[in-house]
C-alpha cells in the first residue's frame, strides 16, 4: 500500500456524516480516508451466474471472473471523487464514485448506480436507490433489490461482500474477501 495524506472531507465521511464515520472500525476509516493513490492487497472469492442474461449483465458492468485468489484494489481519491480498480485474475473492474444528491454515485461499465450508504452494526451497507444505463435510461430501483454491498472489519482487515442478482437474469455475481489495511 502506498501512503498518502488523509483527506478531511473524504467521500465516505461526507456521505455517512462525521459522527457515523468516526464510529466505524479503524480498517474502514483508514481505507476511506486516504487521498491520492493507494493500493490494498488481499484475497477474494468470486462466483458468477450462469444464464445468458446474467453473463450479458456481468459483461456490461465488467464484473470479475469466477474463482478464488489474490485481489489488488487501487483507489485514486481526490476532491470528493474516487476511482476504484479491482484487479482479480488478470481482470480489471473499474468504477468511478462521487457524491450526488446525498447518495453515492458509482459508474460501473455502462451502468450508473446510486447507493444510499448507512452504518449497521458499525459496518457500511450499500443499498441501491437508483440505476441508469448509459447515464440516461432510468431503470426501476425495485429490479435491483438483490444488489447489496457490505463493508466490515475483522481485526485489522477490511472485509467486503457484494451480491448482485436481477429478476429474469438470476444471480450475476457474489464476491467476498478481505484487504490488508495497515
Amino acid at each position: 500500500m502506498s501512503m498518502h495524506a488523509t483527506s478531511p472531507a473524504s467521500l465516505f465521511a461526507t456521505l455517512l456524516g462525521a459522527d457515523t464515520f468516526d464510529a466505524l472500525p479503524s480498517p474502514l476509516r483508514r481505507l476511506h480516508l486516504r487521498s491520492g493513490t493507494t493500493r490494498w492487497r488481499g484475497e477474494v472469492e468470486v462466483s458468477r451466474g450462469r444464464s445468458l442474461l446474467s453473463r450479458f449483465c456481468a459483461w456490461a458492468t465488467r464484473l470479475p471472473p469466477a474463482g478464488t485468489g489474490p485481489i489488488e484494489v487501487e483507489i485514486v481519491a481526490d476532491a470528493g471523487r474516487e476511482q476504484w480498480t479491482r484487479h482479480v485474475a488478470g481482470h480489471a473492474m473499474r468504477s468511478r464514485l462521487q457524491a450526488r444528491e446525498g447518495l453515492l454515485d458509482e459508474r460501473l461499465g455502462l451502468v450508473d448506480f446510486r447507493f444510499r450508504l448507512t452504518s449497521v452494526d458499525r459496518d457500511i451497507v450499500w443499498t441501491v436507490d437508483g440505476v441508469r444505463v448509459f447515464g440516461l435510461l432510468p431503470l426501476p430501483a425495485s429490479w435491483f433489490s438483490q444488489v447489496r454491498a457490505r463493508e466490515s472489519a475483522e481485526g485489522e482487515r477490511y472485509r467486503f461482500e457484494v451480491t448482485a442478482a436481477l429478476p429474469l437474469a438470476g444471480p450475476l455475481v457474489h464476491y467476498r474477501g478481505w484487504l490488508e489495511v495497515p
